[in-house]
Order: C-alpha cells, then sequence, then structure tokens
C-alpha cells in the first residue's frame, strides 16, 4: 500500500501517467515485500523513472522527497537553522553530489559550498579551520551525505560569529543561484511603458529570462524578460534626473533600468552580457558548468587513480610473485648455505689436514732450504775465492806479459848491441891487419937497402904520421867499443832484470796450479871474455883468429 501511493505521489509530481496494475504485477510473486529479489527500486526505475521527460517541477519533486525523508533523518533540536534552510541544504547537497548511489559529497564539494556560503554571509574564509576538519574527515570517510552536510552547517562550525537571520539569509542565496539558477538579483528602478513613471522592482537575473516582483520575497511577480542571443545590455547617460541608467533590450521589448550606483550599474551590464554569450554558444549556467568540470576532473582523477591502483594492484600481484620466488630463491640459498656449510666443514676439516701436511713439508723444505743456502754460500765463497785468482791470475797475466815484452825489447836491444859489437870487432880487426901488415913492410924495407933508408926515413916518417893518426882512429874506435861494452853492459842488465821477474812470475804461476807456462829464452853457451870485455864471436872463431894472427906474426919475423 506504501508503494502504491509512493508511485502514485511520484508519477502526479513527475507528470506521468500511474500504472497501478504494473505494481501489483511486479510484486504479486513476492511473499517477503521489499526484501526480495524483486524490490521496489527495479520497478522505480523502469515504471517511473525510465518515462520521465523532464517538464515537471524540480521543486516540487524535492520537496516531496523532503517531506518523506526528513522525519526519519533530521534532529531539529540540534540545529540553528530553520526546516525551511535544511531544505535548501538538502537540495544543493544533491545538486553537488556525486552520481552514484548511496549519494555522498565529497570534500571538494564541500569547500565549494562552504565558501559560496561564507562569501554569501560576508564572512572570511579560514582556510586552517577548514583544513583540520578535512584531516578529521578524511581520517574516518572522505565525504558526507545530506544529514551529515545539514548538521555541519546547522551545528555554526564555519559561522562562529553570525547570526542566524544572516545564516539563513546566506543559505538563501546560495540555494537561489545553484539551485534556482539565479546569478544575480536586487532592487532596481524601471521605466514603465504606458505611463513612464520609474517603479522600483526586485530583479532576478536566470541564465534564460530576467524576471522583476514588487518585492524580494517573490509574492507578486510582474513580468519576465526572455533572453536569446539577440539580447543587449548598454550604458545610458543619466537623463530626467536618474542616473546609472542602463539599456536591457529583447526581442520583444526594450528596458530602461536605473541602478543604485555605478558599481551595481556595471554589474548587471556584465551579467546580462554574460548570460547572452552562454546563449550564444549554448553553454549552461557558469555555476553548472563548472560543477560539471569539476566531477569530469574527478572522474579523470578517479580513473587515473583506478588505474594507478590497478598498476599498483598489478605490482602488487607481481611483487608477491617476486616475493614467492624470493622466497623460494631464500630457501634455495638456505639450503645452498647448508650444503655450503657442510662443504665448508669438510673443506676447513681438508684444508687442516692439507695444512699439518704443508707444516710437515715446510719445515723439511725449511732444512732443506737451510743447507742448500748453506751449500749456496759456501759455493758463493768458493766462486768469490775463483773469481778472485781469476782476477789476480788476470793481472799476473798482464804483468807477465808486460815482462815478456820487456824482455823481448831487451833481447832486441842485445841483438842490436851484439850486431854493433861484431862491426866494431870486424873493424878493429881489419885496422890490426893493416897495421901488422904495414909495420910488415916497414921492416922489409928497413932491412932492404941502407940507401933506401933516408927515404926509408921519410917514408917511415910519413907512415909513422899515418900509423898515429890510425893510432888515433884505434883510439877512437876504442871508445865507441867502451860505449858499445857499456851499453851492453845496460842492456845485459835489463835483460837481468827481465830473465829475474820472469823467473819470479814464473815461480807464481807455478804456485797458482800450473795454470800458464812461461816461455823461456833459450841457452847460450860459454860467454868469452877478450881484454877489451866480453866477446861477440865463439869459440871456433876465436880459435880461427888466434891461428892467423900466429901467422901473420911468423911472416914478420922472418922477414925481419
Amino acid at each position: 500500500m506504501r508503494y502504491a501511493v509512493l508511485s502514485h505521489n511520484l508519477c502526479t509530481v513527475m507528470k506521468i501517467p500511474h500504472d497501478p496494475v504494473a505494481l501489483e504485477e511486479h510484486f504479486k510473486d513476492d511473499d517477503e515485500g521489499p526484501v526480495s529479489n524483486q524490490g521496489y527500486m527495479p520497478y522505480l526505475n523502469k515504471f517511473i523513472l525510465d518515462k520521465v521527460t523532464g517538464n515537471f517541477d524540480l521543486h516540487d519533486f524535492n520537496k516531496m522527497c523532503w517531506t518523506l525523508s526528513n522525519r526519519k533523518n533530521l534532529d531539529q533540536s540540534q540545529l540553528l537553522i530553520s526546516t525551511d534552510d535544511a531544505f535548501k541544504i538538502w537540495c544543493i547537497f544533491n545538486f553537488l553530489s556525486e552520481d552514484r548511489y548511496p549519494l555522498t559529497v565529497v570534500t571538494e564539494e564541500i569547500e565549494y559550498f562552504l565558501r559560496k556560503l561564507t562569501e554569501a554571509i560576508g564572512g572570511s574564509w579560514v582556510e586552517e579551520r577548514f583544513e583540520d576538519y578535512k584531516l578529521q574527515l578524511n581520517m574516518k570517510q572522505q565525504s558526507l551525505n545530506a544529514w551529515e552536510l545539514i548538521s555541519l552547517v546547522g551545528s555554526g562550525h564555519f559561522s562562529k560569529g553570525i547570526d542566524r537571520q544572516a545564516l539563513s539569509m546566506g543559505v538563501n542565496e546560495v540555494y537561489q543561484e545553484l539551485i534556482v539558477d539565479v546569478l544575480k538579483q536586487g532592487y532596481m528602478m524601471k521605466k514603465g511603458h504606458k505611463r513612464k513613471n520609474w517603479t522600483e522592482r526586485w530583479f532576478m537575473l536566470k541564465p534564460t529570462s530576467i524576471s522583476y516582483y514588487v518585492g524580494e520575497d517573490l509574492a507578486d511577480q510582474k513580468g519576465d524578460i526572455l533572453l536569446d542571443g539577440n539580447c543587449s545590455a548598454e550604458p545610458l547617460p543619466d537623463k530626467d534626473g536618474k542616473k546609472c541608467l542602463f539599456f536591457l533590450k529583447s526581442s520583444h521589448k526594450s528596458f530602461e533600468i536605473s541602478a543604485s550606483d555605478k558599481k551595481r550599474k556595471h554589474e548587471w551590464i556584465l551579467a546580462v552580457q554574460t548570460c547572452v554569450s552562454l546563449l550564444r554558444q549554448g553553454r549552461p549556467a557558469p555555476h553548472r558548468e563548472a560543477r560539471q568540470k569539476r566531477r569530469e576532473l574527478r572522474l579523470k582523477q578517479q580513473a587515473e587513480q583506478e588505474e594507478l591502483e590497478l598498476r599498483m594492484n598489478e605490482l602488487q600481484l607481481a611483487n608477491e610473485a617476486k616475493q614467492l620466488e624470493l622466497e623460494d630463491m631464500r630457501k634455495a640459498l638456505e639450503e645452498a648455505a647448508t650444503n655450503a656449510a657442510e662443504e665448508e666443514q669438510r673443506r676447513l676439516q681438508t684444508q687442516t689436514e692439507l695444512q699439518d701436511r704443508y707444516k710437515t713439508d715446510l719445515e723439511r723444505e725449511k732444512t732443506v732450504r737451510k743447507k742448500m743456502e748453506e751449500q749456496v754460500a759456501q759455493k758463493s765463497t768458493e766462486l768469490e775465492q775463483y773469481l778472485q785468482r781469476v782476477r789476480e791470475l788476470e793481472d799476473m797475466y798482464r804483468q807477465l806479459e808486460d815482462a815478456l815484452e820487456d824482455e823481448k825489447r831487451a833481447r832486441q836491444e842485445e841483438e842490436a848491441v851484439r850486431r854493433l859489437q861484431a862491426r866494431l870487432l870486424e873493424e878493429e880487426a881489419t885496422k890490426r891487419v893493416e897495421l901488422e901488415e904495414f909495420h910488415l913492410r916497414q921492416q922489409r924495407a928497413i932491412s932492404e937497402t941502407e940507401a933506401e933508408k933516408q927515404e926509408l926515413e921519410k917514408e917511415r916518417l910519413a907512415k909513422e904520421s899515418a900509423l898515429q893518426a890510425a893510432m888515433t882512429q884505434l883510439e877512437q874506435l876504442e871508445q865507441e867499443r867502451q860505449g858499445a861494452v857499456e851499453q851492453y853492459q845496460t842492456v845485459m842488465k835489463k835483460l837481468e832484470d827481465a830473465t829475474n821477474n820472469t823467473k819470479t812470475w814464473k815461480h807464481k804461476v807455478a804456485e797458482h796450479e800450473g795454470m800458464l807456462r812461461l816461455i823461456q829464452p833459450g841457452s847460450k853457451g860459454q860467454q868469452m871474455i877478450t881484454n877489451w870485455g866480453p866477446a861477440a864471436f865463439s869459440d871456433g872463431e876465436l880459435s880461427q883468429r888466434q891461428k892467423k894472427w900466429q901467422e901473420m906474426k911468423n911472416q914478420t919475423t922472418q922477414a925481419q
């Protein structure tokens, strides 16, 4: 019965035909009432809401819905506002709420409404107070239903210091703008068309019309000015004692209107021009367009948030899969760590055994190495001694070569002196032979004849002079021979020194393991000594010379 009455009232208010048979058909098989699967909401959507055409009075529809719901949900005793103001806030809630059931108004729309209300009552907006409230709200549900919004405004939380009348006027102004689509309203003077008199009227600007009333209570409407894209509002100069004039031209009539001051004049002209511009562009009222943009932005943000949540869920799933994979890896790592620990234990045991073995081997190697180092040190000492001997032998070899070279030079000098001595002896022998021959001829000449004595005497004297010269020459030769002998003695001294050096080095070489054998000079025979010194000829030569000398002496004796 209740649903039948509700359905009839809804159809009456929304101006659609009521079909009671459809309601009965809808509920005929349902023994449990509206809580069954064939409840009232499917019927409401199918047989009532789907048939709505939009030609009904929205205010009457809101009033009926308000009457059905406020008694159960509204506690008037806790509010500072009237029931009519609560109804207006309820209508504003329906305008600002999201298009999903159950209806709620989000934080952004709450802030928008409270800002509008604060501006309407002439208060100042306190951002910090709303931020604190938003934090509290976000901690709970992040949105409000209609009754919570009415309680928020009726509690005076955001209108402290404002009386009830000002708050009621503010609620009404916001209701007029958002619900009734009143863009601007106020008292102005209008010039009549017939009597041409100026009368004060309450003007109300909507997106498609300007209505004017006797008073602001809207009890007596005097007329409407329909707006379209051809309308215009232009300022007029002051005339007939009226100031702040502007001319409003529509498709049917034109109006002269006087504002109270220049500011309101410009505000009304701008508001009318804005409405005409919106009509030309086919756009809705600014507050409805702004609401639609906010909703679209929220939907976009919500879609982005849902996409982000979807991605986060995908990432969460991927993370969980990764966590499972990591868990498997962790278990595998733990198992591997256990195996590794066992392996490490075995390795440590093996390493300990190897270390003991290596330690023994190392001790043995150290002993061997120590012996080898001692042998190497000994070998190094021997090598150093051997190298020292080699260096000494090299020095001895060089000195021996120098001694041999000195001996060689001494022998060369001795040979030269011998040749010189032999030559001098030969010259001496030749001179002696010549002298003996001359003496023999002299004796023969003396013994030949006495007659020739004088001549021979002269000849003798001449020959004595020659002999004297020859003796002088012989003395010179003797001096030269003496010098040669001295030179020969010097050379012999050097040869003897060289021989002594050679013998000394030969002895040293013999001491050094016979590494070198010296080349010794050949042996010489017994040296002959003459009255002039050591001879430079052999025994055979000397005997031959003696024999020849004896023969010459015998010849001289026979000649005498």
